[in-house]
């Protein structure tokens, strides 16, 4: 009978000794390399962990889809739960309508223009991209390309330099009507 007892309590005590060891989930999800493939996390160069993958979200950001909406929405400065801010967002449409609009991705966060040539200077065209990259209204949230061609026989073009403080001047631009527009909405509630 003593000999049956301890073929019984032995195995449960070992079963609870390993289980004493093991560590949470979440310990497993931030230890390096927890990800499945050879992803490297952007910051350290060090092998990708399920926390970095949850941090950095999925293709709809980390919350997920919201088709409905939530709290959450309105405590992150008007997010539209499909990763772009939607202040960002209106305020690179109307600083850009002035351009020819050639597609403009909600989802995706991104606006391309068609070529603008100035009345002023006919001889000289531009076309500008705009990308939207977070919920955040940040000064990193926004990033501007500006394209540039200037005219070198009949409708011949050629590319030619911006100058960086041409998209520095739309990305400012840009940001300051989404503060104006944040402020505008904090004051209409």
């Amino acid at each position: 009978m003593r000999l049956s007892f301890v073929r019984v309590i032995a195995p449960i005590t070992i079963c609870m000794l390993l289980a004493a060891c093991a560590g949470s989930q979440s310990d497993y999800d931030s230890y390096p390399g927890s990800a499945p493939g050879n992803k490297r996390d952007g910051t350290t160069g060090r092998a990708q962990t399920i926390a970095d993958q949850k941090r950095d979200g999925t293709l709809f950001g980390p919350e997920g889809f919201n088709f409905l909406g939530d709290d959450n929405e309105k405590q992150q400065g008007g997010g539209t739960g499909i990763g772009v801010n939607s202040f960002l967002w209106r305020a690179s449409l109307d600083t850009l309508s002035f351009m020819p609009l050639n597609s403009a991705d909600p989802f995706g966060g991104v606006i391309i223009t068609d070529w603008y040539s100035p009345p002023e200077t006919p001889n000289e065209r531009f076309k500008i991209t705009g990308y939207i990259l977070g919920t955040a209204l940040r000064s990193d949230a926004i990033k501007v390309a500006v394209f540039r061609q200037v005219r070198v026989g009949t409708d011949q073009w050629a590319d030619a330099v911006v100058e960086p403080s041409t998209v520095t001047a739309m990305e400012d631009s840009i940001l300051t009507r989404a503060r104006q527009l944040r402020i505008d909405s904090a004051t209409a509630q």
